[in-house]
C-alpha cells in the first residue's frame, strides 16, 4: 500500500498477518494500532491505549487490505523475487548473534546494503570492538559472512529490487 491508501479508522493487514487500523496519516508516515484485544476499550481514543506504532515507506508497501491481498503479493513476490532467501542455519546463526549482545542501534538492521561491487549485504547484528559498533552482515549470494564498521555500512546505499536482479544475474552466469 502506499500512503495515500491510508485514511483514519482503515483496517489493514501487516507483517505476520495481524490486524492494524489507522489512528493518524502524516505526509510520510502514518500511526496504527494493533488490533490484538477482544475488548473494544482498548481502541478508544485518542489518545488510546493501545499503543500506537509508526508505520514508514518501507513498512506501508508491505501492507495490505485484506488477507487475500497479502497472500496474493507474498506469492507474486515469491514467483518473482531474485533474492536467495536464508538457510535454517544461517536464520539460527543471526538470531543467535542478534541476542548475543544489545545493540542499540537497531535502525541500522533494517535495511540490506549494496557494496560498489554490487554485493549484497544484509545486516543481522552489531557489536563494539574497541570502541566502535562493527555490524555483522551475511552475504546471500555468497552463503558468505563479513564484518563492517558501522559508519562504512551505513554509508552504502540500500538495496534497490535492481540491484537483486542484477546480482542474481551475475550469480547464474
Amino acid at each position: 500500500m502506499e500512503l495515500s491508501d491510508f485514511h483514519i479508522g482503515l483496517e489493514f493487514v501487516a507483517s505476520a498477518g495481524f490486524r492494524w487500523r489507522c489512528t493518524d496519516v502524516g505526509t510520510r508516515t502514518i500511526l496504527a494500532i494493533q488490533l490484538d484485544r477482544k475488548d473494544p476499550n482498548w481502541y478508544q481514543g485518542p489518545p488510546y491505549i493501545a499503543r500506537e506504532v509508526v508505520f514508514d515507506e518501507h513498512e506501508m508497501a508491505r501492507c495490505h487490505r485484506t488477507n487475500v491481498d497479502a497472500v496474493s503479493a507474498s506469492l507474486k513476490e515469491h514467483q518473482t523475487m531474485a533474492h536467495p532467501g536464508y538457510p535454517s542455519e544461517v536464520v539460527t546463526r543471526m538470531l543467535e548473534a542478534r541476542h548475543a549482545q544489545l545493540y542499540p542501534h537497531s535502525g541500522v538492521l533494517r535495511f540490506d546494503r549494496c557494496r560498489p561491487d554490487g554485493e549484497i549485504l544484509h545486516p543481522f547484528a552489531g557489536r563494539q570492538e574497541e570502541g566502535e559498533w562493527i555490524v555483522e552482515l551475511y552475504l546471500p549470494f555468497q552463503e558468505d559472512y563479513e564484518v563492517m564498521p558501522e559508519r562504512d555500512f551505513i554509508a552504502l546505499p540500500r538495496v534497490t529490487h535492481a540491484d537483486l536482479r542484477v546480482r542474481a544475474a551475475k550469480k547464474n552466469s
